[in-house]
């Protein structure tokens, strides 16, 4: 069975209106995929600082980035779950992923550009966030981020599944809205 890589960045766990969207379109997928989730609040991570960079530079990386960088390399399919915060994903997702994104394990270099290296054929991110403001946006950085980190890691295939205003909409409002998220996201599931 192929292998679906889930990272679940939803800092506030159930609370979490991002979640309550992702949950159910991995379930679907897993019907068709071995599903791994890789839950960002489990690891606790710290920013990553000069003496990591310096390892790094030398070559040196700790055994749990090296682990996650080969789970996101060796993934078939990938799904992130992020909330929009600050105006682009949470702070420890961001340090997830620069210890993961390792030269010579999931992007690679020939001198003249950098291409990936993952097996990843698709990612799909799904977001909601609390202000009107729309995927392509240019105060919206968290999409533009990761679909530049998909570039990097050679995963072709984009897909995002995202609403907002849910700070300032009713409740049943909000609730329409995860509902049409969840179908809009089992739809993507059927061909993903």
């Amino acid at each position: 069975m192929k292998k679906l890589l889930y990272i679940d960045s939803c800092i506030r766990g159930e609370l979490s209106r991002t979640k309550r969207i992702a949950d159910p379109i991995v379930e679907k997928l897993s019907s068709r995929y071995e599903v791994e989730t890789l839950t960002i609040n489990d690891l606790n991570l710290a920013p990553v600082q000069f003496d990591e960079y310096s390892r790094r530079k030398d070559g040196i990386v700790s055994d749990e980035a090296l682990c996650w960088a080969n789970k996101i390399k060796n993934a078939d399919r990938i799904v992130i779950a992020a909330p929009f915060w600050d105006m682009s994903i949470p702070a420890s997702l961001k340090t997830f992923f620069e210890l993961c994104s390792l030269f010579g394990v999931t992007f690679d270099s020939d001198d003249k550009t950098c291409f990936g290296l993952c097996k990843a054929e698709n990612l799909l991110f799904i977001t909601t966030r609390g202000m009107a403001i729309k995927s392509g946006y240019p105060l919206e950085q968290a999409t533009p981020y990761i679909k530049a980190l998909a570039w990097l890691w050679g995963i072709k295939g984009f897909e995002v599944v995202a609403r907002d205003n849910f700070d300032y909409l009713p409740q049943e409002e909000i609730e329409k809205e995860i509902e049409s998220a969840i179908k809009e996201g089992l739809e993507i599931a059927e061909t993903f």
